[in-house]
């Protein structure tokens, strides 16, 4: 049997090390990220299953109960026509959480992608693609979805795609950062020397090892994800009603305002805070957790 060379000794200690895992334990997360995986638990588990939990049709209308206060039948009250608040919070939590994950999932594999070219290439490659970036971070993200909104119309896809164009330099320029730090370790000069590709260093080898980073920078960008698309649903720019969305609920309930009824308004804009309270502690721990594998 022969002694293994340099190179293959250098990729085993790659492997084996094992930067890219991601590990959060209770001790890591501390009190105040329990608590904020326990809301965003709550949000996710109501939202998912909103179908069976909740206690009416969100888009049903009781006109007797309008502008209702919290009762039996209506723990948190009904809005101007009637709907049940805590039916249409539940419902409007699905949107809240569904499209801004769909935002960074899509920003997140194209700002990685443009991210791990440009530091493998570097160069005229890195240098156009950087210039693309610093374009578009320039411009605030609900801009862009905005754009979209007025050439395709309003509705969720169209700020979806929006918002992700806006979103993608915010990965990709941390991922680049990072990706850089990783073309000069040994590790990825061995594999070059035993004849891999770029794609297949850049894809096998560079990818686990900023992956912690990866995950900590979408889960960040996850909480102003969600504002934004509340931002623009509050303009009516985005879901249309009778829709249940959590920026919906707040534009409407300060209409009831006049009423003096600002239990929904207050309701929708406590939820949009507690979701991106809690996502923005996760991602804080997360990024501190990236930090500390590095």
């Amino acid at each position: 049997m022969t002694a293994p060379s340099t190179t293959q000794i250098a990729l085993r200690r790659a492997r084996t090390d094992d930067p890219g895992r991601l590990v959060l334990t209770g001790r890591r997360l501390g009190p105040t990220g329990l608590i904020a995986v326990a809301v965003l638990a709550v949000f996710v588990v109501a939202a998912l299953f909103a179908p069976w939990i909740a206690p009416y049709d969100p888009d049903f209308p009781d006109l007797f109960a309008a502008l209702s206060g919290p009762s039996a039948q209506h723990l948190l009250g009904a809005d101007a026509l009637g709907r049940d608040l805590l039916s249409r919070l539940m419902h409007g939590a699905r949107i809240t959480l569904l499209g801004p994950t769909l935002v960074i999932l899509i920003a997140t594999v194209v700002g990685t992608a443009l991210a791990l070219i440009a530091a493998w290439n570097r160069g005229r490659v890195d240098t156009v693609i950087s210039w693309v970036l610093d374009v578009l971070f320039a411009v605030p993200g609900i801009v862009f979805a905005l754009i979209a909104v007025a050439i395709f119309g309003p509705n969720l896809p169209t700020v979806v795609v929006g918002l992700s164009i806006g979103y993608i330099p915010y990965v990709a320029r941390v991922v680049r950062g990072a990706a850089l730090r990783e073309r000069g370790m040994p590790y990825v000069q061995a594999a070059w020397l035993q004849g891999q590709s770029g794609f297949g260093i850049s894809l096998r080898q560079i990818l686990p090892n900023v992956q912690p980073i990866v995950v900590a920078q979408a889960v960040s960008s996850l909480g102003f994800a969600v504002i934004d698309l509340a931002a623009v649903s509050f303009l009516g720019l985005g879901v249309q009603p009778p829709t249940a969305d959590l920026g919906l609920m707040v534009k409407s309930g300060f209409d009831s305002l006049l009423r003096g009824q600002a239990l929904e308004a207050i309701a929708a804009g406590l939820a949009i805070v507690l979701i991106v309270w809690s996502i923005t502690v996760i991602g804080d721990r997360l990024a501190s957790n990236a930090r500390s594998t590095r």
